[in-house]
C-alpha cells in the first residue's frame, strides 16, 4: 500500500506542552508539531512563531494568558514557511518582525508554499478560512536588530543559512536563551527541502558559539541545560549530514534520484527513523540534496503539484 502523502494522514492531536526554559521566557511544544516561543518584558510580550492559523495562534495566546496579562506588542517569524507564518492576525502585534530575505521569500514563493503544505498538513490548517492572506512583516532587518521589552533586550539575528535562506534566530542574553526556528530540532526529523546542507553545520556552530543554556527549537521538546541543548545541536548535525553525504556519494557517480533515495533511507531510517514527521520530510529532503549536490544553489519553488509528482517518483 502507497504511503498517505506528506502528514495527510496524521490527523491525531498533539498534547501541549508549556515549559518554562528562563525567567519569562517559554516554549510552546506539541509532540513534533511546529513550536512557538514566548518571551515576557517588563510591559510586553514577543511571541516567535505564528503557527499555521489563528485556531492554532490562539492555543498559543491561551497559554501565555495563563503566565501574564501583558500585551504582545511583537511577533518574530525566523523564516516564512506557511505552518510557522499564517497565524500571524490572531496575536494582532503592532510589530511583525522577519528578516530582509524571509521578507523576499514571502514574496517569491509564499502563496506557492501555502498551498503546498495546505495539502502537506491538513490537520495543521484547521480554521485556514480565517487566514486573511500571506503575512507581511512590519519591520525587516538585515543582519541584526536590537527589541527593548522594557529592560530586557532580545537580540534577533541571522546567522546564516540553514532551513531556508532567511533563518533568524532570537536571543535573549540575560537568561543565555535563544529560540532557533528550525534551524535546531529535537527527535524531529529536520525538513530540508527548502535547506541548504552545506552551510547547515557552520550555523550550527555559530548557535553553539552562544554558549545557550536553553534553546526553544523548531520542534521538540524545549531544550533545558547545557548537555540536552549539546545533544540536540549534534542530533540536528548527524540528521542533516546522514541526510546529504549518501546523495553526494549517488551524484558523484552519475546516479539517479530513487538511487539516492535509496542511499538515504539506508543511511537514515535504522538512527531516525522513528522520529517525528520523518517520512513526511524524507522525500522533499532527498529532492532537496540532489539537487544541492548536482549544483543548485538555490532551492527549486514547491508547488502543489510538484510535491505530488515528487511523491510518487519515490514512494508510489
Amino acid at each position: 500500500m502507497a504511503k498517505a502523502f506528506a502528514s495527510a494522514g496524521d490527523m491525531s492531536e498533539k498534547t501541549i506542552s508549556f515549559t518554562e526554559i528562563g525567567e519569562g521566557l517559554y516554549a510552546f511544544t506539541a509532540e513534533g508539531d511546529p513550536n512557538s516561543g514566548v518571551i515576557v518584558g517588563d510591559d510586553s510580550v514577543m511571541i516567535v512563531e505564528a503557527q499555521a492559523t489563528p485556531r492554532l495562534a490562539r492555543k498559543v495566546i491561551e497559554k501565555v494568558r495563563e503566565v501574564t496579562d501583558k500585551p504582545i506588542s511583537h511577533l518574530v517569524l525566523t523564516h516564512y514557511h506557511a505552518v510557522r507564518v499564517l497565524g500571524a492576525s490572531a496575536y494582532e502585534a503592532p510589530q511583525v518582525i522577519m528578516s530582509d530575505t524571509a521578507r523576499a521569500m514571502v514574496a517569491e514563493r509564499g502563496q506557492e508554499d501555502w498551498e503546498s503544505e495546505f495539502d502537506r498538513f491538513p490537520r495543521l490548517f484547521q480554521g485556514h478560512e480565517e487566514i486573511p492572506g500571506l503575512t507581511w512583516p512590519t519591520t525587516t532587518f538585515s543582519d541584526e536588530m536590537t527589541v527593548y521589552l522594557g529592560n530586557r533586550k532580545v537580540v534577533i539575528k541571522k546567522i546564516g543559512r540553514a532551513h531556508t535562506a532567511g533563518d533568524a534566530v532570537v536571543w535573549v542574553p540575560d537568561q543565555q536563551t535563544m529560540f532557533t526556528g528550525d534551524i535546531v530540532e529535537y527527535h524531529s526529523a529536520c525538513y530540508c527541502g527548502d535547506g541548504h546542507f552545506a552551510d547547515w553545520g557552520a550555523t550550527l556552530d555559530r548557535v553553539k558559539a552562544y554558549d545557550p543554556q536553553s534553546i526553544a527549537p523548531g520542534r521538540g521538546d524545549a531544550l533545558v541545560g547545557r548537555e540536552m541543548v549539546d545533544a540536540a545541536l549534534e542530533n540536528t548535525r548527524d540528521f542533516v549530514e546522514s541526510t546529504y553525504k549518501p546523495v553526494e556519494q549517488v551524484v558523484a557517480r552519475g546516479g539517479t534520484l530513487k538511487e539516492a533515495w535509496d542511499a538515504v533511507r539506508a543511511a537514515c531510517d535504522p538512527k531516525f527513523g522513528d522520529y517525528a514527521i520523518y517520512e513526511h520530510c524524507l522525500p522533499f529532503n532527498v529532492a532537496r540534496a540532489y539537487d544541492e549536490a548536482r549544483g543548485i544553489g538555490t532551492p527549486r519553488i514547491w508547488t502543489a503539484q510538484r510535491d505530488k509528482e515528487m511523491w510518487e517518483a519515490l514512494q508510489g
